[in-house]
């Protein structure tokens, strides 16, 4: 079936600093902090909107946000204490709070929290997402390789015969193209990418909380690979430092950013709370390219673009 055009648009790596609620005295005191950054990254998304008309007109329509942006992340404790703090219903209000910031502000929205599952009580799970500009939930990336929360991997079984396996690497086919979720140190495993390539996916979206550095480190490395390997757009937003964990808050910054296709940097944000991470995803450009019989079209070479998807 002949794709769909998509006219070019721009999206935006929004670099926006977590308030952590490790330090909330209770479980209702983190819900409230949650409900309040929500609020909070609603307006830093409809600021950032207005700001990138002046320069692109208003065609901002993808906004990809920092891992564990609403909580930060687990340190010691016990599962179910972070459960009850932390962790977000898939049918729960702030997902609800999230899509109507999305439906707001008429932008696929894209990020990375901590979640339960009724399936598995015992567990909690590290979902990256997207929400459609209807505000409806259309991908739910659950993290597959992490040393701090439990995986589908750990109950994988029980897991594939609920989901099936397509919910392991999920793409969703929307009108600014098909979109999929990387999380965090994800990027750093090349298969992970290839797989959701080969499933369709043009652009990668990073929900990430990374080390500021000047130096070229290991994930800023691995975004252009991983762009360029599977000739797809990578969207990697950072945090801008978290706040309340107990280290230095800005050790996490800066590097948001898009990159493209050919594994070029379109954009980047410095340090702090920043939305300059933002440039024009052309679809139409990445298509023509997987179709080029050439010799640096490496996902046709490799055979790993699933042609019926």
């Amino acid at each position: 079936m002949k794709d769909k055009a998509v006219a070019p648009y721009a999206a935006l790596a929004l670099q926006m600093r977590c308030h952590a609620v490790n330090d909330c005295r209770t479980a209702d005191e983190a819900r409230a902090r949650i409900r309040a950054g929500i609020e909070r990254c609603d307006g830093l998304i409809r600021g950032s909107r207005q700001f990138i008309k002046t320069y692109s007109g208003d065609t901002t329509r993808l906004v990809v946000l920092p891992e564990y942006f609403l909580t930060g992340y687990p340190r010691g404790g016990e599962a179910a204490e972070w459960r009850a703090r932390a962790c977000l219903r898939p049918d729960g209000p702030e997902y609800e709070l999230l899509g109507e910031s999305a439906r707001g502000n008429g932008v696929y929205l894209s990020g990375n929290a901590y979640e339960t599952d009724d399936n598995f009580p015992d567990l909690h799970f590290q979902c990256s997402f997207v929400i459609d500009p209807s505000g409806e939930l259309i991908l739910r990336y659950r993290r597959q390789i992490s040393m701090f929360a439990p995986t589908p991997h750990d109950v994988l079984e029980r897991y594939l015969e609920i989901y099936g396996e397509d919910a392991l690497y999920p793409v969703a086919d929307t009108e600014i193209g098909r979109l999929a979720c990387v999380a965090s140190e994800e990027i750093l495993y090349p298969e992970i990418s290839m797989e959701l390539a080969r499933r369709g996916a043009e652009v990668l979206c990073h929900s990430s909380s990374e080390q500021g550095s000047p130096q070229l480190t290991p994930k800023n490395i691995a975004k252009r690979a991983r762009a360029f390997e599977n000739q797809v757009y990578v969207v990697s937003a950072n945090s801008a430092g978290i706040a309340g964990p107990g280290f230095p808050e800005d050790s996490t910054d800066g590097h948001s950013q898009v990159v493209d296709f050919k594994g070029r940097l379109l954009a980047e944000a410095a340090f702090g709370e920043s939305m300059c991470g933002f440039a024009e995803i052309d679809i139409a450009a990445l298509r023509r390219e997987r179709g080029k019989k050439a010799m640096l079209n490496l996902p046709a070479r490799r055979g790993v673009l699933d042609r019926d998807r």
